[in-house]
């Protein structure tokens, strides 16, 4: 284990049909029981929903979700003096992305519905909107680390 934080980012290739790096993090973030090709096949889908339904090229929109998503503070627990603070940290713009990845699929997990393609494209056009349940995450973060301003003095202290 390195003790510095000097370790570089694997890199996660290209997806084969977009050659996107995005929609290759989403595909290895769906993945389950290691079936990549269901989880393919899940974000071809629902690419081709999100065009149906907007006439429009899928992939910009799926770049404008994730970018409205991103969060740019997020919250780090540190005990300080026998008592846990949030403080707030700015956050790496590869962690911005994983983590608005993580939240839109959360949100449309959360979604009534059976269909997984239905839900998720439903939540990607909500978040490229600035709605819908991952913004909400996004916001709810946003306003916490603003209450916890206060203790960001304690950051340099990790």
């Amino acid at each position: 284990m390195s003790r510095r934080r000097l370790s570089k980012k694997r890199f996660c290739g290209y997806d084969p049909f977009y050659q996107s790096v995005l929609i290759q993090m989403f595909v290895n973030r769906i993945i389950r029981h290691g079936k990549k090709s269901l989880s393919y096949s899940i974000i071809y889908s629902v690419l081709q929903t999100i065009q149906e339904k907007t006439k429009a090229e899928p992939l910009p929109i799926l770049e404008h979700a994730i970018r409205k998503v991103s969060p740019t503070i997020q919250l780090k627990s540190r005990r300080v003096g026998g008592t846990n603070y949030q403080i707030p940290v700015e956050v790496d713009p590869c962690r911005r992305i994983s983590l608005a990845i993580q939240w839109i699929i959360l949100a449309a997990a959360m979604r009534p519905g059976r269909d997984i393609v239905a839900r998720l494209s439903l939540e990607i056009l909500d978040a490229a909107n600035r709605n819908g349940g991952a913004i909400r995450k996004r916001e709810e973060i946003h306003r916490i680390a603003e209450a916890n301003k206060a203790f960001a003095r304690y950051r340099f202290s990790m």
